[in-house]
């Protein structure tokens, strides 16, 4: 037997171990669905592979065979219908038997019955939004990875663009139920090891579920085109054995509600121009100027000025309120829950007396409290 045909024998006999070893196939994942979605893309995969084994090998060995070299004369016939038949019956049969476990999988996929933890899932561009329910405690996640390495300033690193500030914790063994919404545009929350994708609509609620079976950090994108930034969405989940996680649980909550506690606190503080001017910048560039740019000119035709805007320039409660929830319809997001108090009222300050617009208004943290509390 010659090498060439040793090595293909070699390869058919450990396909199974070949195709999880290989990158560019699925993963087999550490959730019990993602397990049964893999072995069910094997499965269509290798009976693909039979079929077009056996009707290529038809094929070659007809015109091999059959060739007019070899004196081979066409039949000359029409409409067999034994032969409709049997290639209507054995596609059927193939079909209704590749079907059976492909429904199981995805009733499976659907069902997110009898969880023991919910989170809601909010996308917005570009940043996720966590909210454990029954529990006090929620939070943004957004992307870590600096932009000098996006600009190529600085060298990437392994994990560059699927880092995060505040990663989604996740106890191990439990089924959790998730809730994907969205504030403006259709995004994607995807994580490849769980075998969870699920589009997140505006104005919907869509359901997912998963049950991590390994700790570990698992990592996955916003795998919807939602804007210019889409690239920048990450999703970084740290699966966690019960204990530790209970562990987390209880210290988060804790300095969530210190947090919520000091930011009260801030109502009766106040802030000079020059402090307020100084964080209000710092505000403005991380949070604003991909939309309205650093000079506040915007976009023309996308983002709206600031520079002279009559927002900026005019009543203060009304531009308070933009900021702190947003324009519906618009890429305009609500700011109130990203952003506290003392940054809240720094950066509404900073546009306000920036880019040559000097309102002279100062705006306070029992400012911003009013018109959340008018809102409310």
């Amino acid at each position: 037997m010659s090498r060439g045909i040793q090595l293909l024998v070699l390869a058919c006999c450990s396909l199974p171990v070949y195709a999880q070893e290989m990158s560019f196939n699925l993963r087999p994942g550490v959730t019990a669905i993602s397990e049964q979605v893999y072995d069910l893309h094997m499965t269509i995969f290798y009976i693909c592979c039979v079929i077009g084994i056996l009707v290529f090998g038809a094929m070659f060995w007809a015109i091999f065979h059959h060739r007019k070299s070899k004196g081979a004369v066409p039949a000359q016939f029409h409409e067999s219908t034994k032969v409709e038949i049997i290639w209507t019956i054995i596609p059927f049969i193939i079909l209704i038997g590749m079907a059976i476990p492909a429904t199981k999988t995805l009733l499976a996929m659907e069902d997110p019955s009898d969880a023991d933890l919910t989170i809601q899932v909010t996308g917005s561009q570009w940043k996720w939004h966590y909210k454990y329910f029954e529990h006090d405690l929620e939070f943004y996640s957004v992307l870590a990875s600096d932009m000098e390495q996006v600009k190529g300033k600085l060298k990437k690193r392994d994990n560059y663009l699927l880092e995060v500030d505040h990663p989604l914790v996740l106890p191990v063994g439990k089924k959790v139920r998730f809730l994907m919404t969205s504030e403006d545009v259709i995004h994607s929350w995807w994580v490849p090891d769980f075998a969870v994708k699920k589009d997140a609509n505006p104005g919907f609620i869509n359901e997912a579920w998963t049950r991590i079976d390994k700790p570990g950090i698992y990592r996955g994108q916003c795998a919807e085109l939602c804007g210019k930034d889409h690239g920048f969405m990450p999703i970084v989940v740290i699966a966690k054995p019960e204990d530790e996680y209970a562990s987390w649980l209880a210290e988060q909550e804790a300095a969530y509600l210190a947090k919520q506690a000091a930011e009260q606190e801030l109502v009766a503080m106040t802030m000079d121009q020059a402090e307020l001017m100084e964080l209000g910048e710092k505000v403005y560039l991380k949070s604003c100027a991909a939309c309205h740019q650093p000079n506040g000119e915007g976009l023309p035709g996308v983002f709206p000025a600031l520079k002279d805007s009559p927002i900026a320039t005019g009543a203060v409660s009304q531009h308070i309120d933009v900021v702190v929830n947003g324009v519906p319809g618009t890429a305009m997001q609500a700011f109130g829950k990203q952003l506290g108090l003392k940054e809240l009222a720094a950066v509404i300050s900073y546009e306000r007396n920036a880019w040559g617009n000097d309102t002279g208004d100062l705006v306070q943290a029992k400012d911003v409290v009013a018109v959340q509390n008018a809102a409310q």
